[in-house]
């Protein structure tokens, strides 16, 4: 009995009175009592689950040209820094590179290496760790020059593909996503409606302000050429030397995709 309940609280992480009593239920069958402690690790995690989350971590891997990312929400910050809440989001980045899916629900009902669904292990987990923990995202990239990078708070995680240039290129463009959080790929990517309204309001604003007919033209482009080197990333001044844009750091490369998870957004 002592053996069987030393196993299953090494196996789970549950306390020594919740698997003496899945066992005393399960008839000592140890698979029995290891579903009864996953079943009532469910019911636990529900109860907490109109809680709201608003930490957590995002973590990535890449293998090749392949690479996932998840972004898993707890409640407070110092479950974030938990190490049993670090290795599962890393386990879970690491089912999320076999599930190949960007899709939350469709990734919940993957089955990790030991049998478990994602969904199940994270409410197991939730009922261990005593928090709400949600799977708030998730996505999986395949390209050519594929980096990640995860900011050292681990709130903010990004992976960059790059078409050409190389993997460090790729890392720094990854470090860059992070710090200054482009929107666009391109300007053929900005909705040409939303620069019209945008330009219409900066022409009204500068005429209400009594500016001369004969150079509002320019002032507004000149805040729309703002607009662009703000968001989108070739254009951007890049974060490890101002003195150049993205693009001009990539030269012949181009960024052929980006995707940036932050907790909280």
């Amino acid at each position: 009995m002592l053996q069987s309940i030393k196993k299953l609280r090494e196996m789970t992480g549950a306390g020594m009175m919740d698997v003496k009593k899945a066992l005393a239920d399960a008839g000592n069958d140890e698979d029995k009592a290891v579903a009864l402690l996953r079943e009532r690790g469910i019911v636990k995690a529900a109860k907490k689950s109109d809680r709201e989350a608003r930490e957590g971590l995002v973590r990535f891997v890449v293998d090749g040209n392949a690479a996932a990312m998840v972004e898993v929400n707890s409640e407070t910050d110092f479950v974030a820094r938990n190490a049993d809440f670090q290795k599962l989001v890393e386990g879970l980045a690491q089912a999320a590179l076999k599930a190949k899916t960007n899709d939350v629900e469709e990734f919940k009902n993957f089955k990790m290496d030991d049998g478990e669904m994602v969904g199940t292990v994270l409410a197991a987990a939730a009922g261990r760790i005593g928090e709400n923990l949600v799977l708030n995202r998730v996505t999986y990239m395949e390209g050519q020059q594929i980096a990640g990078y995860v900011h050292s708070n681990g709130k903010i995680g990004v992976l960059v593909d790059l078409d050409g240039g190389s993997a460090a290129q790729a890392k720094d463009v990854a470090l860059h996503v992070a710090a200054e959080n482009p929107q666009y790929l391109g300007r053929e990517q900005v909705n040409s409606d939303d620069i019209e309204k945008e330009r219409e309001i900066l022409t009204n604003k500068a005429l209400n302000e009594g500016k001369p007919q004969q150079i509002v033209e320019k002032i507004v482009s000149g805040q729309i050429g703002k607009f662009y080197e703000e968001k989108v990333l070739p254009e951007q001044k890049f974060v490890k030397d101002n003195s150049m844009t993205v693009g001009k750091y990539l030269g012949d490369a181009t960024v052929s995709n980006f995707i940036r998870f932050e907790i909280g957004s």
